[in-house]
């Protein structure tokens, strides 16, 4: 039975993982020191999670067990926890672990707290919201990304392909083009690279030879790597600065590229980011736009998004709201997650708790009490923008709520 390239070579040391140098690093000095703590690994498929959790267990002079919080039940859990119970520790791997049931997290953290499982958590969504606290306050959190083009080429053009075709030359502008072509995904390269080899009949692999075989549509619209994420760019600044034609031009290259995903992330990026208060009514027409796009698929999505990517250049622009809560995100960033004032808490516990005062029960549906912790009393993160007509109004109200307040006593 054929067994796919990309398998042969999924790598089973650190030392063949490319990219992730940072937490590699980590791994491997926690490994020698015999100090593994329970792990999440997090980041986008085809970044090497599962591998590196195999490459752990392999290498790590204990017993490992597999649990899969989608498919698996807290039965499966309590057989490997009393299989667990015959050595002094194990590892789990648990795949998909945001997925995991209060009561199977609640069976398993005491053993993790304790040491006698090692955990390693495997998932593609942020740890950070979509994993329970209680677990994530017992493991180390480490976020993975797709390895450069420039990575992926380098790692293709060291493989030993003799075993596939004999006596075989690869111009180097091959390996550039499916580092290109491959999207970031090791695998993806791999196996363009078997495609190639085995679909062609010539042992002299050149560019024109390969793109018989790879698709057409990655290689013409994107030269590089960089002219992939330069294009994108290029879009949201087109549209940001009110250029209709350059917008559509960048447009073009995506649709040309099938790439619809990418391009309708971006607009919907775009219609807040850049669009925003100025005219509120973008969000809706752009999510209805692009579900259109999706809906219908391609060729048929092109009109759609020319449409709205039209209408979002000619659209008056504002960049309020990203302002702040950028400028608010940057305060937690910097430490600034002060206490919640009493009086703003469910069954609040603290000894000076305040009533809540219900804003409707007061003339113009606004009373005066502080939201703010009391360390940001007085900060102000929104800043309208009064050049169109719309924010302007909302200046206006914002204002006026604002003195109203200032003129009420405290409550």
């Amino acid at each position: 039975m054929y067994k796919p390239l990309a398998d042969k070579l999924r790598p089973t040391s650190f030392k063949e993982i490319i990219g992730n140098d940072k937490l590699i690093i980590v791994l491997k000095n926690l490994l020698e020191k015999d100090r593994l703590t329970s792990l999440i690994l997090y980041g986008p498929t085809g970044v090497g999670k599962t591998t590196i959790a195999r490459i752990i267990a392999n290498h790590y002079p204990l017993n490992h067990y597999q649990f899969n919080a989608s498919t698996d039940n807290k039965k499966t859990l309590r057989q490997i926890v009393e299989a667990v119970k015959n050595y002094d520790s194990a590892i789990l791997i648990i795949d998909e672990i945001h997925r995991m049931n209060r009561d199977i997290q609640d069976y398993l953290l005491p053993y993790v707290e304790k040491g006698n499982i090692i955990m390693i958590g495997l998932t593609t969504e942020n740890p950070y919201i979509a994993v329970n606290p209680a677990i994530r306050s017992r493991v180390s959190i480490y976020k993975l990304t797709k390895p450069s083009s420039k990575q992926i080429e380098e790692y293709i053009k060291s493989l030993d392909l003799e075993e596939i075709k004999p006596n075989l030359i690869i111009d180097n502008e091959v390996y550039h083009l499916i580092s290109i072509a491959a999207n970031n995904e090791v695998r993806s390269a791999i196996n363009m690279i078997e495609l190639v080899i085995n679909a062609s009949k010539t042992n002299h692999i050149t560019v024109s030879e390969a793109k018989k075989y790879l698709p057409e549509v990655q290689i013409s619209a994107f030269k590089t790597g960089d002219d992939y994420y330069d294009v994108l760019s290029a879009f949201h600044k087109s549209v940001r600065g009110s250029d209709v034609n350059a917008a559509i031009y960048y447009l073009a290259r995506f649709l040309v590229s099938g790439d619809l995903k990418s391009i309708i992330r971006r607009i919907k990026a775009i219609c807040y980011e850049d669009i925003g208060l100025a005219n509120p009514m973008m969000g809706v027409k752009v999510d209805s736009a692009c579900k259109i796009a999706e809906d219908i698929g391609l060729p048929e999505a092109y009109n759609a998004l020319s449409a709205i990517t039209i209408e979002m250049c000619i659209s008056p622009k504002s960049n309020s709201a990203h302002l702040a809560i950028n400028e608010a995100m940057d305060d937690i960033k910097q430490g600034k997650t002060y206490q919640v004032p009493s009086h703003l808490i469910n069954n609040p516990t603290y000894d000076n708790a305040k009533a809540y005062k219900y804003a409707h029960d007061y003339s113009n549906h606004i009373v005066k009490q502080n939201y703010l912790p009391k360390e940001l009393q007085g900060k102000t993160y929104y800043n309208p923008q009064t050049h169109t007509k719309i924010e302007k109004a909302y200046a206006e109200e914002y204002k006026k709520n604002e003195a109203i307040i200032k003129n009420k006593k405290q409550s």
